[in-house]
């Protein structure tokens, strides 16, 4: 007999776009209308797919829908997606942070939540202060807390500030205490989203060896989310692959991961999406040289050679500290390389309208090792403000070449090909 701790059934989540509420007074009234005579609420027959990269018809947005999956006691289940695939909704509802629009969950067992930096912190406290907080909501006593404090704030590497209000920390210092908190107080089931990745190398290492601890030592369960793919196969058991709110894969967590990488290849083969919410800027050239000639996506380049991204564009309303940024993902999109303009001591402070920049950004050797990759473009102002994007301008295929000698294929779980140079040293009775 399996032994289920947590089982979702049918839940969807819907949203209405452009305001917050339930929407119109109308809307309200046609609810109010349909449950006084014990119909179904009109509004969950209609409703667009979440799908961010399209335009859509309806004024609401299924984020989920029909999610269905169940977890064993001592699971630890990878939940993987794209940006917006609905994958922080579905932690939210499971959290009890927001209720799903239909279906429900059943719990088997206390539940901890780490969704993001200072979640059910309080920031006039101070850190041992919410240590007792956080325990007491999860049903804890204060002697149980007591018992665990010491650990708990070994572990975070904060006992230096652990009497100092947690207003004052950074955004690191906060998430290593808010999980060394949700990790040390004992939940049947903890729930993990992105945020250790705030925290830097020591620590991710640090908190994934203790959910491994937690899942295989102690037989609790732990639903994880990330976008590191290697994370998420050192990890996990099982996984569910979720695209536009719904769940499209479910079984072990290496079918999962190849099977989220076969989407976001399909994802590379679309054209580029191109999105400009300041109308600052006019790109006139957005292309890629290879071998001195232009080429399009979805090209081979071999391990070892390099491109040229020609950019050219026109300034439409006075710009002060121009930022330009390229992001290189991989497969699972996972950020590769991201380059600016300041890698090379290039710096915009002020472009006046009708200024035309004409730019050519040459790549050293490219070490990536062989698999598809994408390109993303980002333009800002101060690094805060976004003027322009364009969404895999380029994508292409690295494929292995003479740069190395080797006759078998470089592993495909490596990110990176580090080219050496081997000397053998003769030994002098030879």
């Amino acid at each position: 007999m399996k032994d289920i701790i947590l089982k979702a059934e049918n839940i969807s989540k819907q949203y209405r776009l452009g305001q917050v509420g339930t929407g119109t007074l109308s809307h309200d009234l046609n609810r109010w209308w349909h449950q006084v005579r014990g119909k179904e609420n009109p509004y969950l027959k209609i409703g667009d797919t979440n799908d961010r990269s399209t335009k859509g018809e309806s004024d609401y947005v299924w984020a989920l829908q029909d999610i269905n999956f169940e977890v064993e006691r001592g699971e630890v289940l990878g939940i993987i997606g794209k940006n917006g695939a609905g994958k922080s909704t579905l932690l939210k509802i499971l959290s009890r942070v927001t209720a799903p629009t239909t279906g429900n969950i059943k719990f088997g067992g206390r539940v901890a939540s780490l969704l993001e930096v200072g979640t059910g912190f309080n920031g006039e406290m101070t850190g041992r202060e919410n240590i007792y907080l956080n325990g007491a909501i999860l049903g804890m006593t204060k002697k149980e807390i007591a018992s665990k404090i010491d650990e708990i704030i070994d572990f975070s590497g904060c006992e230096r500030y652990i009497d100092t209000p947690v207003k004052r920390y950074s955004s690191g210092m906060t998430v290593r205490l808010a999980f060394a908190v949700a990790a040390f107080l004992e939940p049947e089931i903890l729930i993990i989203d992105e945020v250790l990745a705030v925290g830097d190398a020591e620590f991710q290492k640090k908190a994934i060896g203790k959910m491994q601890d937690i899942s295989k030592g102690e037989g609790r369960t732990v639903l994880f989310v990330s976008h590191n793919m290697a994370a998420v196969k050192s990890l996990c058991t099982r996984g569910i692959v979720l695209e536009n709110g719904k769940v499209v894969f479910e079984g072990g967590i290496e079918e999962s991961v190849d099977y989220y990488a076969s989407i976001f290849i399909k994802y590379l083969e679309k054209i580029a999406i191109h999105s400009d919410p300041s109308h600052k800027i006019r790109i006139h050239n957005l292309k890629v040289s290879y071998n001195n000639r232009f080429i399009s996506s979805s090209q081979t380049i071999a391990l070892g050679d390099s491109i040229e991204i020609h950019l050219d564009f026109e300034v439409i309303d006075t710009i002060y500290d121009l930022s330009i940024a390229m992001d290189v993902l991989n497969k699972h999109s996972e950020l590769i390389s991201h380059i600016t303009n300041e890698d090379d001591g290039i710096n915009f402070s002020a472009l006046k309208k009708s200024k035309k920049i004409s730019l050519v950004i040459k790549t050293n050797e490219i070490f990536y090792v062989p698999g598809m990759y994408s390109i993303n473009l980002w333009v800002g102002s101060s690094q805060m403000e976004t003027l322009y994007t364009v969404n895999n301008f380029f994508n292409f295929y690295i494929e292995q070449s003479t740069y190395t000698k080797r006759t078998k294929p470089l592993p495909s779980h490596s990110k990176f090909y580090l080219h050496t140079n081997w000397f053998l040293n003769k030994d002098e009775n030879d």
